[in-house]
């Protein structure tokens, strides 16, 4: 019964959206694309009384808290805080995660990170400090190292945050070492539990305040050790892994148990060990785990979601797992995703996304039997103007079976359209068919979207993943061109009407689709690329150390051995810049602080000295991510204005002039 209410109530709220979607055919600008969503970072309260979030208007963003109902009870202007999460302490404490650039000064290539920060929000009091600025016992930098949780002790709440001593700053070739300390929530006075190390990857704090265990990690030889306490103590448990796929995710099913993730070869593990030492009590294949889920209160291991077509979660209690059934069934057809919920799973957030919808975030009320939609993340595209998405299956030269996203237009026949091949970025990563606001700006303008799941992205199993490794420029860049010989098989793009657009990764295999590769795209967009390969690795060789995990996992995946660098050439677009058959536009943050930008800068002299056309777009103070809203609206307006110059449409040649003069 709750189930088909709520279900008519949802589709009753849709009904109308669509109705009013009706209304408005015409595209909205291309900068509504590339601007933050509306509303982000929803997080409903441990007992589902309040829900907090992000909205973001005309630019300005604010940290919103509201009931159920509807009601406001406060709202914070946030100015230009790059926001990265928000987390609750009890009712009435919210921790706001933030990031900024610093500059770490020094010789080394690697000086400037992106470092963490926590305000703390005293709602009752309206009062609110950043983590490590106040109270007696400061003696800390204000970075904040790691958010490890917040407990109730003595009716008074505590959070536990990772923070680097204030002895350790300007030691010039020091990798800083961070303690954990216990931060009060309502005076930010600051009390040091436990000392760090060099070894010393991370913690585990109870509910009661106590440091149930910690992970050692030798960065040197890749073994682990996971041991009880604070210092000393037993070991639980031990191993190897050299790329340092190994971390303490929380508590399992008892108080009494941990839970960890430990990688091996084409298979990674979720393993629950007494704390007490002894033989695992459970172990699990990650390629089914999935992520695990925990209860708000006790923080114990609830249940896992996956990250297939649909929603997957999985909650080990039946009573909570009909609940979870009973709200994602509501809303049939969309791709539904778990974001938050309360103690019990009464109350739930949900958002969809998928065919007609650009995002929307749901409060579910079980008990009442209703579904409360809270905001839209891109309010101007409505249900009619969002393309459509869908898997496309196809296999690679060698047979390997792969799969990628497909987004179209909206209102046109999926026929000999021109392509905008948009390869993700991490390399492990994955896209799935829902609204990704990049493609669907190209959509928009009458382009048809690919995004390859090429071998080395995650969410197809361990054993694809790593079938990447050594890939770069190699199988890795074919399966992407595969991916556009079959959507050309099928009629659906003209493949002579292809450019190539991407991120990260994404940007370094887009640049090597025209010059590892050539004859295939009549443009390139690279945002925050790697063009030059041995460059990154010393990048991160200079960042994490010549002797290090993530050092050692980057030249796993690019598949280099020490001294041996040379062969990288091969694979560098920077290398094989004479070689490049269409013009490039590189974007990229200057404080972008995964991928330098000199990277493009370099790729930038290459192509000039070859007498290659190539356009530079530097976005001043801009990170990697482009989490600031005017960097992200000028990437998205460039690129979709660069790609409509070089391959307009069908029709659509005013408007890819009108959008190239905004680019100037």
């Amino acid at each position: 019964m709750v189930r088909s209410v709520l279900g008519l109530v949802v589709a009753a709220v849709l009904a109308s959206a669509g109705r009013a979607a009706s209304l408005q055919p015409a595209p909205p600008p291309v900068e509504d694309y590339g601007r933050l969503p509306a509303i982000e970072f929803v997080t409903l309260s441990p007992s589902g009384d309040r829900y907090a979030f992000i909205s973001t208007e005309h630019g300005r963003r604010r940290l919103v808290v509201a009931t159920p109902a509807g009601q406001v009870l406060q709202a914070n202007s946030l100015d230009e805080l790059k926001v990265r999460g928000l987390a609750w302490a009890g009712e009435d404490h919210l921790l706001l995660q933030a990031s900024a650039t610093a500059d770490l000064g020094g010789l080394r290539r690697s000086a400037k990170r992106e470092l963490g920060a926590v305000i703390v929000l005293d709602l009752p009091r309206r009062h609110s400090f950043t983590v490590f600025s106040a109270g007696r016992g400061r003696r800390v930098t204000r970075a904040v190292d790691h958010d490890y949780g917040a407990a109730e002790v003595g009716g008074h709440w505590y959070g536990f945050f990772g923070g680097y001593p204030l002895d350790q700053a300007g030691e010039p070739g020091r990798r800083p070492i961070s303690d954990l300390y216990r931060v009060d929530l309502d005076s930010g006075e600051t009390l040091r539990v436990a000392e760090g190390g060099p070894d010393i990857k991370s913690w585990l704090v109870n509910t009661k305040g106590d440091v149930a265990a910690r992970l050692l990690y030798d960065q040197a030889g890749g073994a682990w050790r996971l041991a009880s306490g604070p210092a000393g103590g037993e070991t639980i448990a031990e191993g190897r892994e050299p790329t340092g796929q190994v971390a303490i995710l929380g508590f399992g099913k008892t108080p009494g148990e941990i839970l960890i993730r430990a990688g091996a070869a084409q298979h990674d593990t979720l393993e629950t060990l007494p704390l007490a030492g002894g033989q695992a009590a459970q172990s699990f294949d990650t390629d089914q785990a999935g992520k695990p889920l925990f209860d708000p209160e006790t923080r114990l291991w609830i249940g896992s979601t996956g990250d297939g077509e649909h929603q997957s979660a999985q909650m080990f209690a039946p009573e909570q797992q009909a609940r979870l059934v009973s709200g994602v069934t509501a809303f049939p057809g969309a791709l539904t995703r778990l974001v938050s919920y309360s103690s019990g799973m009464r109350r739930m957030i949900l958002f969809t996304m998928g065919q007609k919808d650009s995002g929307a975030y749901w409060f579910v009320d079980l008990d009442r039997s209703s579904a409360t939609p809270i905001g839209q993340e891109y309010p101007s595209v409505t249900a009619d103007q969002v393309g459509p998405m869908s898997w496309v299956s196809y296999q690679a030269a060698d047979g390997l079976a792969m799969r990628g996203v497909l987004t179209l237009p909206p209102g046109r026949a999926a026929t000999d359209l021109p392509l905008v091949v948009m390869p993700h970025g991490g390399p492990e990563d994955h896209d799935r068919p829902r609204f990704d606001y990049w493609a669907q700006a190209f959509a928009s303008r009458g382009y048809a979207v690919f995004q390859p799941n090429f071998r080395g992205s995650d969410g197809s199993g361990n054993a694809f993943r790593d079938a990447g490794f050594g890939q770069w420029g190699r199988k890795m860049q074919t399966d992407i061109s595969d991916g556009v010989a079959e959507l050309a098989r099928r009629g659906i793009v003209d493949p002579k009407r292809a450019c190539i657009v991407g991120w990260s990764y994404g940007g370094y295999a887009a640049l090597a689709g025209v010059t590892v590769q050539q004859g295939l795209y009549r443009c390139v967009v690279s945002v925050g690329g790697v063009a030059d390969p041995a460059a990154f690795l010393d990048f991160q060789r200079d960042a994490n150390g010549a002797v290090g995990a993530v050092t050692r996992f980057w030249k796993q995946y690019l598949g280099v051995e020490d001294g041996h660098e040379d062969a990288l050439k091969a694979i560098s677009p920077e290398d094989l810049a004479a070689r490049a058959d269409a013009p490039v536009l590189l974007i990229h943050g200057r404080d972008d602080t995964i991928v330098p930008y000199a990277q493009s800068e370099a790729m930038a002299d290459a192509l000039r000295r070859e007498r290659k056309p190539v356009e530079v777009l530097p976005l001043p103070g801009a990170d990697h991510w482009l989490l600031e809203e005017p960097a992200r609206v000028a990437m998205v307006r460039a690129s979709v204005a660069f790609v409509l110059k070089n391959d307009p449409p069908d029709g659509l040649v005013q408007s890819a002039q009108a959008d190239t003069a905004k680019l100037h």
